[in-house]
C-alpha cells in the first residue's frame, strides 16, 4: 500500500503530512541517495509553481539533497515540462517539481523526473518511499567538502523559451494571430506570454499576477469562464487556459466555447497522419476518451490505444511500443518528438500552427471529431472503500450497463490525487447519460460520501 506517492507524485495540504517540511527533507535525502548512480559530482534541478508553500518545501528539499552530497540547481517558478527539459539540458541526475497542478493554493505536491526527463517508474518511487518510511538512510551523513551546494540558474527561463519555440519549424511564425492566454497565476505566468509574443501572436494575458494564494482561483484550466468572455470581447482566434504547473492546455474557440480535449487530440492526430509524422499511425489515450474519438480515428486509418488514467501511463505505453503522440481528454498532450512529458505551451503552439497552416478556425477543426454525449460527475468521499464491495452500487452499475446495450460506456474510478470518486457516462442519448450519472452519484454519496 502506497503511503506517500499517488498517481502523480506526492500531493496534499501544505504543512500537513505528507506535505510537511520534515517529510520533504527526508524525500530530498532519499531521492539524492537513489539518483547517485554514477561516479563524480551529482546534481538535481528543483523548480516550483507560485504557491506560498513552495518556499518552505523548496528549502526543505534543498537541505535534504545537499545533506547527501548532491548539488541543487534552483530555477524558481517554471512549468513542470520545463523541469523535465532542464534535467536533460543541465545534465542533472534528476529533476523535482513542487506543484499541486490544478489544486487550490493551500495544497502542494512533489513530483520527480529522471535525468532523462521521464517520470519515475513505480519501482523507483517505491524505493524512495521505503527509504523515507524506514529511516534506513539516517546513518548516511557526508561531511566536510562532500556536502552539496545550491546554485541559482539564471538562464533557465531563456533555455526553456528557446526549447519550446524550436517545436515549430524554423522560420514559422504566428504573426497577427489573436490569442487570449490564461496563466492561472501559476508557473507559466512569465514564459507563456513571452513565447507567444516572440512568435508574432497578438496576446491578451489573464492570470499573470501571482501572489502566492491566487493560483487557479477562478481562472486557468479549471475555471475558464473569464477566458471565454475575453475571447469573444477581444475577437480573438482562440483562447488557451493553462493549469497551475502548465503541463496542460484547455482551448476556447473563436465563439467562446470550450473545445473538448478529445477533439483537440483528434485534430492534431489527423494532421500528424496527413504529414506522415504519426508513428505507426497510432495515438495513445486513456479509458476516459470518448467513443466518438475512437470512431473518428478508425475512419481515418488511425489506431487508438487506451491506457489507465494518468499521463504517466500514456507515456509508458508510448515508450514501450514506439509511439510518438498521445494525451488525455483533460488537456495533457504528449508530443514525444518534442518533450518527454505533457507540455501545455508546446501543445498550444502546435494547435496555433495547425490553425495557421490549414487556415481553419478552431471550431472547424473540432468539428472533424463528432463526440458522443458524455458527462463526468465527481463525488467527494469520506474514505476510498473498494467499489467492488459496495453491493448497492454494483447492482445499480449492472442495471445501467445492461440498459446501454453496448451503445455507451460507464467508467467509475477514484481520483489518484483527491478524495473523489469520478463517474463518467457516455451514450447516444444525452438525457440518459445525465440520468445514469446522477443516479450512480446518489448511490455513492449514500454509501461513501462525506458526512
Amino acid at each position: 500500500m502506497r503511503r506517500l506517492f499517488g498517481t502523480d507524485g506526492i500531493r496534499g495540504v501544505a504543512n500537513v503530512e505528507p506535505m510537511t517540511s520534515e517529510t520533504a527533507l527526508k524525500l530530498g535525502r532519499a531521492a539524492a541517495h537513489v539518483f547517485k548512480t554514477r561516479p563524480g559530482r551529482h546534481r538535481i534541478v528543483i523548480g516550483k509553481d507560485t504557491r506560498l508553500s513552495g518556499y518552505m518545501i523548496e528549502s526543505a528539499l534543498t537541505s535534504g539533497i545537499c545533506s547527501m552530497g548532491v548539488d541543487v540547481l534552483l530555477v524558481g517558478p517554471m512549468p513542470t515540462p520545463a523541469i523535465a527539459f532542464l534535467a536533460r539540458s543541465l545534465r542533472a541526475d534528476a529533476g523535482v517539481m513542487i506543484s499541486a497542478s490544478h489544486n487550490p493554493y493551500e495544497d502542494n505536491g512533489i513530483k520527480f523526473f529522471s535525468g532523462d526527463g521521464l517520470k519515475l517508474p513505480d519501482e523507483v518511487e517505491r524505493q524512495i518511499e521505503e527509504l523515507v518510511v524506514s529511516g534506513s538512510i539516517d546513518s548516511l551523513r557526508p561531511t566536510a567538502s562532500d556536502i552539496g551546494k545550491a546554485f541559482r540558474i539564471d538562464d533557465a527561463e531563456g533555455r526553456y523559451i528557446e526549447f519550446v519555440k524550436r517545436s515549430l519549424p524554423k522560420g514559422f511564425d504566428l504573426e497577427g494571430l489573436k490569442v487570449v492566454v490564461d496563466c492561472a497565476h501559476g508557473a507559466a505566468y512569465k514564459v507563456a506570454p513571452h513565447i507567444y509574443r516572440e512568435l508574432g501572436a497578438q496576446v491578451t494575458v489573464l492570470g499573470d499576477k501571482p501572489d502566492g494564494m491566487n493560483i487557479n482561483r477562478e481562472c486557468g484550466s479549471t475555471s475558464p469562464c473569464i477566458l471565454q468572455e475575453t475571447v469573444k470581447a477581444e475577437g480573438a482566434a482562440l483562447g488557451v487556459a493553462h493549469d497551475g504547473d502548465a503541463d496542460r492546455a484547455v482551448f476556447v474557440s473563436e465563439d467562446g466555447r470550450i473545445v473538448d480535449g478529445d477533439q483537440i487530440l483528434g485534430a492534431l492526430a489527423l494532421n500528424l497522419k496527413k504529414t506522415d509524422q504519426l508513428a505507426r499511425k497510432t495515438m495513445v489515450t486513456t479509458v476516459m476518451s470518448n467513443l466518438g474519438l475512437e470512431q473518428a480515428m478508425a475512419n481515418a486509418g488511425i489506431k487508438m490505444v487506451r491506457t489507465a488514467v494518468g499521463d504517466r501511463y500514456i507515456l509508458e505505453r508510448m515508450l514501450s511500443d514506439d509511439y510518438n503522440f498521445g494525451g488525455e481528454q483533460s488537456g495533457h498532450i504528449i508530443f514525444l518528438d518534442h518533450n518527454t512529458t505533457g507540455d501545455g505551451l508546446i501543445s498550444t503552439l502546435q494547435v496555433m500552427a495547425l490553425m495557421r497552416r490549414t487556415e481553419k478556425s478552431l471550431s472547424r477543426l473540432a468539428e472533424q471529431i463528432p463526440l458522443y454525449p458524455q458527462t463526468l460527475v465527481n463525488v467527494r468521499v469520506r474514505e476510498k472503500k473498494d467499489l467492488a464491495g459496495i453491493a448497492a452500487f454494483q447492482q445499480a452499475l449492472r442495471t445501467h450497463d445492461a440498459s446501454l446495450n453496448g451503445c455507451g460506456r460507464i467508467l467509475v474510478r477514484y481520483s489518484g490525487t483527491e478524495p473523489l470518486v469520478r463517474i463518467m457516462v457516455e451514450a447516444e442519448d444525452p438525457h440518459r447519460v445525465q440520468e445514469i450519472a446522477q443516479h450512480l452519484a446518489h448511490v455513492l454519496r449514500t454509501e461513501v460520501g462525506e458526512a
